[in-house]
C-alpha cells in the first residue's frame, strides 16, 4: 500500500515556475515508477511525466518536454515536478501517481495508487 500526498500547486502567471512535490508512505517507494498526471476541467486526465525507480528513466508528454522536469528523492520518499515557462494550458489538477511496472504508466497512462491532486492556474 502507497499514499500519496501532493503539495506545491497555486496560481502563477504565464511564463512563471511552480514545483509540485509528492509525499509517499511505505517503506518500498524506491521499488515504485512514479508520475504525474493532469485532468482539466472537461478533459480526460492525461500523462504528463513519469520516472522509473532508480531515476534512472523518465518520459514526458511532448508538449511538455523541455519545461517540466521529473525527480525523485528515494531517501525522502518525495517525487517531484519541475514547471518552468508555464502555459495557460498547463492549468489543471495534477496528480501524483505510482505503480510497480513502469510500462502502466508509460504506455497504459494510468497506476495502481493516486493522490488527491493539486491544483495548478496558469493565467494570461
Amino acid at each position: 500500500q502507497v499514499q500519496l500526498v501532493e503539495s506545491g500547486g497555486g496560481l502563477v502567471q504565464a511564463g512563471g515556475s511552480l514545483r509540485l512535490s509528492c509525499a509517499a508512505s511505505g517503506r518500498t517507494f524506491s521499488s515504485y515508477a512514479m508520475g504525474w498526471f493532469r485532468q482539466a476541467p472537461g478533459k480526460e486526465r492525461e500523462f504528463v511525466a513519469a520516472i522509473s525507480w532508480s531515476g534512472a528513466s523518465t518520459s514526458y508528454r511532448d508538449s511538455v518536454k523541455g519545461r517540466f522536469t521529473i525527480s525523485r528523492d528515494n531517501a525522502k520518499n518525495t517525487v517531484s515536478l519541475q514547471m518552468n515557462s508555464l502555459k495557460p494550458d498547463d492549468t489543471a489538477v495534477y496528480y501524483c501517481a505510482a505503480d510497480l511496472r513502469w510500462n502502466i504508466i508509460v504506455v497504459q497512462y494510468t497506476a495502481k495508487y493516486w493522490g488527491q491532486g493539486t491544483q495548478v492556474t496558469v493565467s494570461s
